[in-house]
């Protein structure tokens, strides 16, 4: 997938808990001026409605205009596609973008990913990410994980994709929860590349400050 334009990322939402992580990536992705391809599965809207304070609406281009007016987005830079949009570039190795984020991701994706389901745009992409060599990174939000969860993530990192949990550090002393989210974003960024002030870096200085 060296093709690709590296500033484009796939970023898809489950149902799983901490839709606020990947919202928080969303807004930064859009701030460094990249431009992002979004879906969310049903049960991933759900959780949003539940946790956060924002109200997505039904129909994916009124989802697209909501969030790009949210974040500050420019003209054409978010795009949000549908469970079942499959003329979207993400679901072919000729279109889809070279990264991609599953933010948070539920032990069900993780499974479905692992054994190449592809029953969603989602679960599509992702399987699309993998065939083309892309960087797949996982975001799995779950507690404790079960023998078969531990030994979907492994399967998927032995097929090279990064397993970054939401398992924020509390090293540089967090205040508030957006703090917290902060830190596992930063993590996600710094997979792909992307540059970022939203922590201090170990051993740069007082992570107090």
């Amino acid at each position: 997938m060296g093709r690709r334009d590296e500033r484009i990322v796939t970023v898809g939402m489950t149902g799983a808990s901490g839709a606020q992580y990947g919202l928080r990536l969303v807004e930064c992705l859009l701030q460094a001026d990249y431009q992002v391809y979004l879906m969310f599965t049903k049960a991933a809207q759900i959780v949003v409605g539940s946790e956060t304070d924002l109200r997505l609406p039904g129909r994916t281009a009124e989802q697209t205009r909501h969030l790009s007016a949210l974040y500050g987005a420019r003209d054409g830079q978010l795009r949000v596609f549908g469970d079942e949009e499959w003329t979207s570039p993400v679901a072919s190795g000729s279109g889809a973008p070279h990264h991609m984020v599953v933010c948070p991701c539920s032990m069900a994706t993780v499974s479905a990913i692992a054994t190449g389901a592809s029953e969603n745009l989602l679960e599509r992409a992702a399987d699309v990410v993998i065939k083309e060599r892309g960087n797949l990174v996982i975001v799995p939000r779950e507690t404790p994980f079960s023998p078969i969860h531990l030994e979907n993530m492994l399967k998927l990192a032995r097929l090279g994709a990064v397993i970054l949990p939401a398992n924020p550090g509390f090293y540089n002393h967090p205040r508030q929860v957006e703090a917290l989210v902060d830190f596992i974003v930063a993590r996600v960024l710094d997979q792909l590349g992307v540059e970022h002030q939203l922590m201090q870096r170990w051993g740069r200085g007082d992570a107090r400050d």
